[in-house]
């Protein structure tokens, strides 16, 4: 075969693989009655939650505030109206009720979740089991016999006792979180610590906190937000209108006097998400960040 037939048809054979090509992307660009299906439901998910969100903005600065979605007729009288003692009160219980749970929670499920992912531990599995199930246990069922034993107890109507107690509701899903992010840490490294005569709590908190620290934040957070959002649980163990945290505060605002003020239940409602708000953008560095270890252990 000559040269030039040889050239022919290699020219040939890539203008054929070109068209395949474009066949190919073709196919791949071309919409379909399933993604757009897909899309749609989403667009209209997006609006489902959009339209609300968008009400609770307007009517918070709204002057002529009503139960309808309208364009609002920009006032700060209910934020205004939020900065009274007897209206920031609830949040300082909710800082209580979620910051000690939080603290403690997290502590507690710190050390149990490094012995279960560190230590020799029977029927490990079967614990972790058992610690999943709980985690799914809602915490209303548990509300009778505790409010029972918080009576005998007298610990009714305490913020301590009943921070305690979210704590204890947190604890599962946070040791089985915890459990999991520091299974990711390299055990090369606590070794390495071990034969420098470090001991175990050094190796603790010196290699494997700072390690799964983002991971820890996250359980943190988690255990917050569920703190921060409780509503039964102090509404049962603790009937101190002085104790009230901001979920029920909001819950009484709907009903304050026979009517629903909308505008300060909106605005209310604004001002107790951001404080949750405000926590995850400044986790979020550290959150998108985690367990890079690169360079932690060299070959």
């Amino acid at each position: 075969m000559s040269a030039a037939a040889e050239r022919g048809g290699r020219a040939e054979r890539l203008r054929a693989q070109a068209r395949a090509g474009e066949l190919v992307e073709l196919r791949k660009s071309r919409v379909t009655v399933g993604a757009l299906s897909a899309n749609a439901l989403l667009a209209l998910l997006g609006v489902a939650f959009l339209l609300p969100l968008l009400w609770v903005i307007f009517t918070s600065i709204d002057a002529h505030d009503g139960a309808s979605l309208q364009l609002p007729h920009p006032s700060l009288v209910h934020y205004r109206a939020m900065m009274h003692e007897d209206r920031l009160r609830p949040f300082y219980n909710s800082f209580y009720l979620a910051g000690v749970s939080t603290l403690v929670s997290t502590v507690v499920a710190l050390f149990a979740g490094y012995g279960l992912s560190r230590r020799h531990v029977p029927f490990k599995r079967t614990v972790m089991l058992v610690i999943l199930f709980m985690s799914g246990l809602p915490a209303v069922m548990l509300l009778v016999p505790t409010y029972q034993m918080f009576v005998r107890l007298s610990w009714i109507d305490s913020l301590w006792w009943t921070s305690m107690f979210i704590a204890a509701t947190s604890l599962p899903f946070s040791i089985w979180l915890l459990k999991n992010f520091i299974d990711q840490v390299p055990r090369e490294l606590e070794e390495a610590a071990a034969i420098e005569g470090t001991s175990n709590l050094q190796i603790l908190v010196r290699v494997v906190v700072p390690l799964a620290f983002p991971g820890i934040l996250v359980t943190a957070l988690v255990a917050f937000i569920n703190a921060w959002g409780s509503f039964v649980i102090p509404l049962v163990l603790n009937s101190n209108p002085q104790d009230l945290p901001g979920a029920i505060a909001i819950y009484q605002t709907m009903s304050e006097n026979g009517q629903v003020r909308f505008g300060d239940l909106a605005a209310y409602s604004i001002l107790f998400a951001v404080p949750v708000i405000v926590l995850y953008l400044i986790a979020s560095r550290r959150i998108s960040g985690a367990f890079t270890f690169a360079g932690g252990i060299k070959a």
